[in-house]
């Protein structure tokens, strides 16, 4: 199969050369996705889906455009790769826009990052009704519970890419979750909700999946008679789970599109001291069995280790080749792998003991932050802190305030990343944080 995508990667860069292009990439993908849904002790959906794509980027006479197609067949993907070319004829030039440079192909590892596990295509209906009833059955071991569903999601993907300055690589990886979603009777005609997945690239990797539904019901039952939490400032613990969330907002503005159209609170900070000393963020593509792992990005940049904050300096941000021309700054990806936070050294027990009182944040309930500036306000779950323990369930309240002043204000970091997450960030602790609610 990854012979097959390259020879027709390749053979889409010939196709556009042919047809006046002076440079082409073309990316050729083939996936398979498997999903079982099981409700309340019944198989209620079975999904199995193969799809084909090839996308073509065209750079002609200083003009550039990008096309995609399913139709693969060789007799046609003559006539569409010329279109594409013709089209971009006709376009305003870009000087920004060209393929990406060769000398960003070199040195591409070679690390074996073992993101195949044979085990996944071979799965069968069997195999995948028994995970669904196990969690079935232990999202059900409630006299509260109202519904549950449980879910299987099982897959291979494949692709390669071809540039006519000398790319040529394939990637390939499976992957494999299962969890479930539970509903809750609570007081009054209210209802309280959550849920638990699990996964990653092997099966052999995977949790029990009796214990990922009685995770899931656990955690649906700590909501239960949650209140409307009360406005204050005081400390808030961040769940691992959450936190990934988190993590991920404070990031958004940090590359160079961002930067260069003056939309990132990030563009004066680089080389300084931004954040507390805790936090440390490296940008890891090569990690073995990583969720986002690989070996080259979508412009076929190679893959390396990229530390975006060391002890609260920010050290380096997202730069693809185009905004890096645009705004003068040297490519380091394009995109996001594995984010690391590094760890600390304490339990969530510890960390909440330490903050005596507070909010533990479970779980965000949409919101904003502002890319430009900062500033935040996000819906929470979560429960009160009473005594360095979890109280009382807690909802219907915001925390607001700006993510570089509360990134400043971290003081603790646990030892537990989430493993189910390309960001892989432990439970966090911040002083001083705004709440509002009741």
């Amino acid at each position: 199969m990854r012979a097959d995508l390259k020879n027709q990667a390749a053979h889409a860069v010939e196709l556009a050369r042919k047809a006046g292009a002076e440079d082409a990439w073309a990316t050729a993908n083939q996936s398979r996705n498997v999903e079982f849904e099981y409700r309340d002790g019944a198989l209620e959906k079975v999904k199995d889906t193969t799809s084909q794509s090839l996308a073509v980027q065209v750079y002609a006479n200083g003009r550039y455009s990008s096309h995609q197609t399913t139709d693969l067949n060789p007799d046609r993907l003559g006539s569409f790769v010329g279109e594409a070319v013709a089209i971009t004829r006709a376009l305003e030039p870009d000087e920004y826009r060209q393929v990406t440079p060769e000398a960003l192909f070199a040195d591409r590892p070679a690390d074996d990052l073992d993101l195949v596990d044979p085990t996944v295509a071979a799965l069968d209906r069997d195999q995948r009704l028994t995970w669904c009833e196990a969690l079935d059955a232990a999202s059900h071991g409630h006299e509260r519970v109202i519904s549950a569903t449980a879910g299987v999601y099982d897959g291979t993907v494949n692709s390669a890419s071809a540039s006519s300055n000398g790319f040529l690589g394939t990637q390939q990886s499976t992957y494999c979750w299962f969890g479930s979603s539970v509903t809750l009777r609570d007081k009054g005609d209210k209802r309280a909700e959550d849920w638990f997945y699990a996964g990653g690239a092997h099966v052999a990797d995977l949790p029990d999946p009796g214990g990922v539904g009685e995770e899931a019901l656990n955690r649906t039952l700590s909501r239960l008679e949650s209140e409307k939490g009360p406005t204050l400032k005081t400390v808030m613990v961040v769940d691992s789970r959450a936190a990934a969330s988190l993590i991920g907002r404070l990031m958004r503005p940090a590359n160079a599109r961002s930067v260069q159209q003056g939309r990132s609170f990030w563009a004066p900070l680089i080389g300084e001291q931004a954040f507390s000393e805790k936090l440390s963020i490296t940008d890891d593509p090569l990690i073995k069995r990583g969720l986002a792992s690989r070996h080259y990005d979508s412009e076929g940049i190679s893959a390396k280790a990229l530390p975006i904050v060391e002890d609260g300096v920010i050290r380096n941000i997202y730069v693809d080749t185009y905004y890096g021309r645009k705004g003068e700054m040297q490519p380091t990806t394009g995109s996001a792998s594995n984010r690391v936070v590094t760890p600390g050294e304490h339990t969530l027990d510890q960390l909440l003991a330490d903050a005596g009182e507070g909010i533990y944040v479970t779980s965000w309930l949409g919101g904003n932050a502002d890319a430009t500036t900062g500033d935040f306000s996000l819906g929470l779950r979560g429960h009160i802190i009473e005594n360095g323990q979890v109280g009382r369930p807690v909802g219907e309240m915001n925390v607001t305030g700006n993510l570089k002043d509360l990134f400043s204000r971290l003081e603790m970091l646990g030892n537990d990343p989430y493993p189910y997450s390309s960001t892989l960030a432990p439970s966090l602790v911040f002083a001083d944080v705004d709440f509002s609610g009741a």
